[in-house]
């Protein structure tokens, strides 16, 4: 297995001045004295501790600092607070919404310190190309932050797959440390392409991340079968440990999309290992990054829910490290480690008041005292959006061949704000045309190919969505290429299109022929570009101009997005048409 280590990343010059501050033959840089610091490495609590750091490394820890501080050591007096490792968000999803550059401003300052981010949503857009920059916006930031492949699952032929020159070499980056989440429903269909993938990221040395939502018994295990070694799908106790008796490692979610912690907290008292679980957040959203903070929130809702305080830390810490093979250089307080650790008032309160990263101080008391880099995207990134001419109404209208009338429709039906099911219905035909039917609920829905066949369009029916007038869109579409637009009448769905080809990417709210609110989204049609306290009160007013619209949803936007999604059950759209997850098979409107 390929693991990261000191002498790979820091060369033996630093191993040689690590080795003489730790032996007193040279000063640390900075020194923590007066600690309780938790070895997340054997569970303890070692009072009286010090750590004293040298550069970016961590060169003693113990009760005997004494020869390590020189006169030109940075000293921070602990008083008997608590060091803990600093935090991993071990999966997330960065190319969503803000930018990295504003995110961190707002996670860092609570203690993360590393972050594993998925790149599906920029390869879905621009490829390889697109990967590539989005990891460019990552890099030589304050904190570290790795990526995997995309393995590229979408209900989009088009959009679906990556190949394995490419996936070889985006595995070789050392900033890549598996293959992203592969839906184990994709990979039971279509074993042919999925295994050879799977093949060629066990051989780069690097980790097969899983999404076995709903699988169990032998599905579950034919699932995990080829290498798939974690899952953050599980939702009960008792998902949770049928995979930990399998040997996968389980991420318990607590994010933006979904919050498991509280359900899932019962393992605890199961009297089973608790080593290969893992806190992981699955994406945060603005709002809740400035309301609730990011890695902090989670680790101490676990301790809240009844967690040991150093087993919830350490679900944060080494545990994650482990699992990606990363503990050569974090996830713990130790020589020849990275120095990222926070210093918070016990085990108990996961609060910093102070936050080194790369042995920097990056926050100290909620404040941040280094900005992240600000990342300036290719012109193409910035232009993603691409239509060969502004939409019409007609363009999504629903003909229909012959004199027969009414015809039978598969409609999707929103049962939840995600969850669908197919519903076939019968519906007139009026002028040669389907139309929508507000007093039914039944609405249009489209999806536009931005990027393969630009403007390429499939026009379903949805029953669900409640809205009385106008149309929300939104170029943010999971897993696909596309633009995703629901509405009451053709022309503003045309309308809502329009302005996001305008804009460049966005989420729009339209009727009567005009913009209510909107949201720019211009680094690869799903990336804001504005500060996130900006953005988080953009998407409040969107939110609550859909909801005057008709929508039921919390989270319209989201309710909206997840139409093309490949992973969340059952019926779903994108330009090619309807694609029901049971089977994989596309399927058209009209029920023969």
């Amino acid at each position: 297995m390929r693991r990261h280590g000191l002498l790979s990343i820091g060369g033996t010059d630093k191993a040689e001045g690590l080795m003489r501050v730790t032996l007193g033959k040279e000063k640390a840089d900075l020194a923590i004295i007066n600690a309780t610091v938790l070895n997340v490495y054997t569970g303890e609590l070692l009072d009286h501790y010090s750590v004293t750091i040298r550069g970016e490394w961590i060169a003693y820890v113990g009760d005997e600092p004494g020869d390590t501080i020189g006169p030109h050591t940075k000293i921070i007096d602990a008083k008997g607070k608590t060091i803990i490792p600093g935090l991993i968000d071990g999966h997330a999803h960065l190319g969503w919404l803000s930018t990295a550059s504003e995110f961190l401003q707002y996670a860092m300052v609570g203690g993360t310190t590393t972050i594993i981010t998925e790149t599906m949503e920029a390869f879905a857009i621009m490829g390889s190309e697109g990967v590539v920059d989005f990891l460019a916006s990552l890099r030589e930031q304050p904190i570290k932050i790795f990526g995997t492949a995309p393995s590229m699952v979408s209900i989009s032929k088009k959009a679906r797959g990556v190949s394995k020159e490419t996936l070889r070499k985006l595995l070789l980056r050392d900033d890549m440390v598996g293959l992203g989440e592969s839906y184990w429903q994709a990979v039971m269909q279509e074993p042919e392409y999925f295994l050879p993938i799977f093949e060629e990221t066990l051989r780069c040395g690097k980790k097969l991340e899983g999404h076995s939502a709903g699988a169990k018994g032998r599905k579950l295990m034919a699932y995990i079968a080829p290498g798939i070694s974690s899952c953050h799908e599980s939702i009960n106790p008792e998902e949770v440990l049928e995979r930990l008796r399998l040997g996968v490692y389980v991420m318990v979610r607590e994010g933006s999309i979904r919050r498991d912690l509280a359900a899932i907290s019962r393992i605890k008292d199961a009297g089973v290992d608790l080593r290969r679980l893992i806190l992981v957040t699955d994406g945060i959203a603005p709002g809740d990054l400035l309301e609730k903070g990011y890695m902090e929130f989670v680790v101490q809702k676990a301790i809240d829910c009844g967690f040991d305080p150093v087993h919830a830390i350490q679900m944060a810490t080494i545990n994650v490290a482990e699992y990606f093979f990363l503990d050569g250089m974090i996830g713990g307080v130790a020589p020849g480690k990275y120095a990222d650790m926070l210093i918070i008032p016990d085990p108990k309160v996961v609060k910093a008041e102070y936050v080194i990263s790369k042995g920097k101080v990056i926050a100290r008391e909620g404040n941040l005292t280094v900005s992240p880099r600000r990342h300036i995207f290719s012109t193409d990134t910035l232009n993603s959006i691409h239509l060969l001419r502004g939409l019409r109404a007609p363009d999504f209208s629903i003909p229909v061949e012959g004199d027969s009338s009414p015809v039978n429709v598969r409609i999707i039906d929103q049962v939840t704000d995600l969850v669908t099911k197919e519903l076939i219905v019968s519906l007139p035909v009026i002028d040669g045309e389907i139309r929508s039917d507000v007093s039914r609920d039944i609405l249009k829905v489209a999806a536009i190919d931005r990027r393969y066949f630009p403007g390429k369009t499939f026009v379903g029916l949805i029953r669900g969505f409640h809205l009385s007038t106008g149309a929300i869109a939104c170029s943010a579409a999971w897993d696909t290429s596309d633009i995703v637009v629901v509405g009451e009448n053709d022309r503003d769905m045309a309308g809502a299109v329009n302005r996001i080809h305008a804009l460049q990417g966005g989420a729009v709210a339209y009727a009567k022929g005009k913009v209510l609110a909107e949201i720019p989204l211009p680094v690869f049609g799903i990336i804001a570009d504005m500060p996130i306290i900006t953005l988080s009160k953009s998407m409040e007013k969107i939110t609550r101009v859909i909801k005057d619209l008709g929508s039921p949803f919390e989270n319209p936007l989201l309710t909206l997005i997840v139409l093309t999604g490949a992973a969340i059950p059952f019926l779903r759209i994108c330009e090619e048409g309807l694609v029901n997850l049971k089977d994989g098979k596309t399927v058209g409107l009209i029920v023969s």
